[in-house]
């Protein structure tokens, strides 16, 4: 099996039958983990200049045929050698006596932790983490999928939602994150606790040093739907098209999305079109075959419409009837969440006091469009 990454193919090769989705995961990690040394530049040229560090980079990520570590910041504390860009240059090199003096000085630290950072309980953070002001930031990032009939039925819905987040917390804290249970399908990132999740439904971990994916989930019943779409289209003749389409949004007049794209699409033998919206610009778009309708915001509560004259090319040729092919939005409406998933409290412990320190904690939402689609 081999995965594809620009202009590089990653190919996989095993003796017996094994795991498929183990295989790309660990082809998925190695391009990050060669990104990560030679600052996203992974490809052809790349590869040729950096040739011992990717072999140094295989010789810890597998043994004997079986997976290992391949986090970029626990490998960057066993190889301590930077990677060249594709023009040759060094990335990150010290110039001046005092910084690679610094450079020593940080290296041999990494290099002291490097053990516990493979062998420890933890081995996604390392010990001594310092900040002046510790923060947390978390992110619910919701996408909206669904199938509605003309007649506003939703036919199917589910939402795919992640928690990310970014932690510049001091020394080893541990975090407990409590959601209401409206999830399906959760998968965990590794740091957290799987035993405590399931016996307190706590989402127990101690966090990884700066941004990353703690859980992804996905939610298919009480979904509340930000959108809601009407379209009447009528073929008049042969020659003519009418459309008129209202967008209805249902979430609170204190939220804003922004920005909202409708697509109507219309045949492959339109030739123009007469375009009246109530908010935003439309056109039409032959290369998408479609009335394309911006709006920079829309707010919660509002309705807005298009109406539309399309005029067809006439043809002698046999008319070959029209598909229909659903309407499309794409939006994104920050503070909104659809899926019911809400965070109950977070809470962080210093493990070494045992007791809470003093953290400033940000919570937002984010749903957006996945595929939306509203037939006509």
């Amino acid at each position: 099996m081999y995965l594809r990454h620009s202009d590089i193919y990653i190919l996989l090769l095993t003796r017996s039958n094994g795991n498929a989705m183990l295989s790309f995961r660990f082809m998925t990690s190695l391009v990050s983990l060669f990104q990560s040394y030679f600052e996203g530049d992974l490809c052809e040229s790349s590869i040729k200049s950096n040739f011992v560090l990717m072999y140094e980079l295989l010789d810890e990520v597998m043994d004997y045929g079986l997976p290992q570590i391949s986090d970029p910041s626990i490998l960057k504390s066993l190889i301590l050698q930077k990677g060249y860009k594709s023009e040759g240059g060094l990335l990150g090199g010290p110039s001046t006596a005092s910084e690679q003096a610094a450079k020593k000085a940080r290296d041999a630290a990494a290099a002291a932790n490097a053990t516990l950072a493979v062998t420890g309980a933890v081995g996604w953070r390392r010990e001594g983490i310092k900040y002046k002001k510790n923060e947390i930031f978390l992110d619910l990032v919701e996408q909206v999928n669904v199938l509605m009939s003309s007649n506003g039925t939703v036919l199917r819905n589910d939402v795919v939602g992640r928690v990310v987040m970014k932690c510049f917390l001091s020394d080893m804290p541990e975090l407990r994150l409590g959601l209401n249970d409206a999830m399906q399908d959760t998968t965990f990132h590794q740091c957290v606790n799987l035993g405590a999740y399931e016996s307190q439904k706590v989402v127990t971990f101690v966090p990884p040093d700066g941004e990353f994916e703690l859980m992804r989930y996905r939610v298919n019943e009480g979904i509340t739907l930000p959108f809601k779409v009407l379209p009447v289209i009528n073929e008049v003749g042969r020659t003519k098209l009418e459309a008129n389409v209202s967008v209805r949004s249902t979430f609170s007049n204190k939220l804003q999305a922004g920005p909202v794209v409708v697509l109507v699409p219309v045949p492959d033998n339109t030739a123009s079109a007469k375009l009246l919206v109530t908010a935003g610009r439309a056109k039409y778009d032959a290369t998408k075959k479609a009335l394309v309708w911006k709006m920079p915001k829309f707010m919660g509560g509002a309705e807005h419409t298009l109406r539309a004259e399309v005029t067809l090319v006439a043809s002698t040729r046999e008319k070959k009837a029209w598909g229909r092919p659903p309407i499309q939005m794409n939006f994104q409406v920050p503070m909104l969440g659809c899926s019911g998933l809400r965070v109950q409290y977070l809470k962080v412990v210093e493990r070494k006091q045992g007791s809470a320190y003093k953290v400033d904690k940000w919570v937002r939402k984010l749903c957006k469009s996945g595929d939306f689609l509203v037939r006509i």
